[in-house]
């Protein structure tokens, strides 16, 4: 998580993502669930956090994939592919209509993973209000 926050140049103090990551852990039928992905050593070499939410546009429960992070030496590897088949068995099982994410628009790696695998691009600002 900590390689993931410095990729996107942010900072948040480890026991804030130690506290989340645990939160997500601990109540998989909550909030949200966090999906680790390990090699063959059982380091973790990528994670995606799914957390569910309600889609006016749909009338029904979505899944957002707020995070998806693959170590650099992990890339190439189908490790994103994995962590992404997992996000959508997890809102196939809780009744999601819909697996929706983000990424910056100059990722590009990651938007051609996410191309490949059939997803469709969506045209929407994003805002935000800082509290």
């Amino acid at each position: 998580m900590r390689a993931y926050c410095r990729f996107y140049q942010v900072n948040p103090s480890d026991d804030d993502l130690l506290g989340m990551s645990r939160s997500l852990l601990a109540d998989p039928s909550g909030m949200g669930v966090q999906l680790m992905a390990r090699n063959h050593s059982v380091a973790v070499v990528g994670f995606a956090t799914l957390v569910w939410t309600w889609s006016t546009l749909s009338a029904s429960l979505i899944g957002i994939m707020n995070d998806l992070f693959v170590v650099p030496e992990a890339r190439g590897l189908g490790v994103a592919d994995e962590l992404i088949a997992a996000c959508c068995a997890q809102c196939r099982a809780r009744g999601a209509t819909v697996l929706s994410w983000q990424t910056a628009k100059d990722n590009h790696r990651a938007q051609a993973v996410y191309d490949r695998m059939g997803a469709e691009r969506e045209e929407w600002l994003d805002y935000i209000l800082p509290m």
